[in-house]
């Protein structure tokens, strides 16, 4: 087998395939190991900008951070955001090619492993090792042919594998064996062995289970990780699953659970803070009573747009300002906020027009280039630091742009902020991570004096508690010696 090359699988989605390789990218990256990390093909509405330019799935820019290097495209040389149940828009190598519906890219792939086999020979040229994580499970019949995200890669590039389950959800064992027993024999003999995460209790009791599966399968259980409580690591895609109640909080924030939500990863540090309840707003609940409402970033800006209105969003937003709260937007939420979001070229859907919330002066049209650039600067009411990315295909007009949310370096302008200074739009990622600019953004909602939350720091804590979970708790003289560096090795 490829010798420095090492994937991860799961049984299901969100199994922690995700976490898993950021471990690994930071215990290696400790020993002294040149390493990186690959996703051939990602799924995900979550996204960030690369050194290069382009655009890679987020989890894969949270893995560069564990492996202390900076995000390339080669890291997730396919990435697919959903623009409806059946279509998403096809970035290779950073950059958006195509709308293709699930039969189109289905004829595609063959394409995309090009791509995705180029990507993993620059990778492999350049580190030591390359850990490399999966999409969904392996198991996924329906999906077998033409792979390039299991399997597929795996047999290509001849890398070894191990398959990761989530005991957490239940029936941890039924998910190995039975994932297993859905590969091909040459598959089967690929998967060197079983990590099992999110396990709370008492190992004792565990242990008969494990033995089971050793003799069942023939396969070693290489470690069992624990529930990592309070971890503060982006999702890949989906909505966080905790949903609490902060006893200490004295702001709520408010964000409707778009059907095309992208991003949601810039309200971690509002998550993460002790004195501010998140929540997400679903479609089958009402709009809560809040301080601060934020409309999230859309793949779809004007279905998303028409969703609000659809679930009582329009009115409950004026009811919100009429009472004194603040609205901010991000990305799409922020094109929402104008007069009017024009898609002449059909670039999200069918092409047209949609009536905006009008709470700012301006107007967005969609064009056919993305805009993407890493940007940092100042927020424009008290110079507080920001820094971020922009992802986005609108180009935004209007008299309301001549009062900035904040300027980047280089004197351009970025967003609005309405006259009143209840509104505030931008496109601008990571708007919320910098503590500076975290806490004079709480301020201006309503939250004095708010205890600091420095973002970047506590993704480094989660990152080496995830590395130290590794180090305790996994095998890892057979993970040295899979990716063949069972010599010596020097700590940083």
């Amino acid at each position: 087998m490829s010798t420095g090359v090492l994937m991860v699988q799961g049984c299901t989605s969100d199994a922690g395939k995700s976490a898993l390789v950021t471990g690994l990218c930071r215990w290696l990256q400790r020993r002294g190991v040149a390493v990186a990390p690959f996703k051939p093909q990602n799924m995900a509405l979550n996204s960030a900008v690369t050194v290069d330019g382009g655009e890679i799935g987020r989890a894969q820019a949270v893995q560069a951070q564990a492996a202390r290097v900076a995000p390339h495209t080669d890291f997730n040389p396919v990435l697919l955001k959903p623009d409806s149940d059946v279509g998403a828009q096809v970035i290779v190598h950073g950059h958006a090619i195509a709308n293709m519906d699930a039969r189109g890219y289905h004829d595609y792939k063959r394409i995309a492993m090009d791509a995705v086999l180029a990507s993993h020979a620059r990778l492999i040229a350049t580190y030591e090792a390359v850990i490399v994580e999966g999409a969904g499970s392996p198991a996924e019949i329906n999906l077998r042919d033409r792979d390039i995200a299991n399997m597929g890669y795996a047999e290509a590039v001849d890398c070894p594998v191990l398959l990761i389950a989530d005991i957490d959800r239940g029936g941890v064992f039924a998910h190995l064996v039975g994932t297993l027993a859905l590969l091909s024999p040459g598959e089967r003999d690929r998967v060197v062995g079983f990590v099992i995460n999110r396990f709370r209790g008492d190992m004792a009791l565990l242990q008969p289970g494990l033995d089971w599966l050793v003799r069942e399968t023939g396969k070693p259980v290489l470690g069992v990780l624990p529930y990592l409580h309070g971890l503060q690591l982006e999702a890949e895609d989906a909505l966080p699953r905790e949903r609490t109640r902060k006893d200490g909080a004295r702001l709520r924030v408010a964000v409707p659970a778009l059907p095309r939500i992208s991003n949601h990863t810039d309200f971690d540090a509002l998550r993460a803070h002790p004195e501010v309840e998140l929540l997400f707003v679903g479609p089958d609940e009402a709009p809560p009573a809040c301080d601060l409402i934020v409309l999230p970033g859309s793949k779809a800006t004007r279905a998303d747009l028409a969703w609000l209105r659809e679930h009582g969003w329009t009115q409950a937003i004026a009811r919100h300002l009429r009472y004194g709260g603040k609205l901010i937007g991000i990305c799409g939420g922020f094109q929402m906020l104008g007069r009017a979001v024009h898609d002449p070229h059909g670039i999200e859907g069918e092409a047209g027009s949609s009536e905006g919330l009008g709470w700012l002066d301006m107007e967005t049209t969609l064009e056919p280039r993305k805009q993407l650039r890493r940007v940092q600067g100042r927020l424009a009411q008290g110079g507080a630091r920001v820094s971020g990315y922009e992802i986005h295909c609108g180009v935004s007009d209007g008299a309301a742009l001549a009062r900035p949310a904040s300027v980047l370096d280089g004197g351009t302008r970025d967003g609005a902020l309405s006259p009143d200074g209840q509104v505030l739009g931008s496109y601008l990622h990571g708007l919320f991570d910098e503590p500076q600019a975290l806490a004079a953004l709480l301020d201006w909602a309503g939250l004095r004096d708010a205890q600091p939350v420095d973002m970047r720091a506590l993704r480094e804590a989660a990152i080496d508690r995830l590395a130290d979970a590794v180090e305790a708790h996994l095998d890892i003289n057979t993970l040295l010696r899979l990716l063949g560096r069972e010599g010596p090795t020097c700590a940083r």
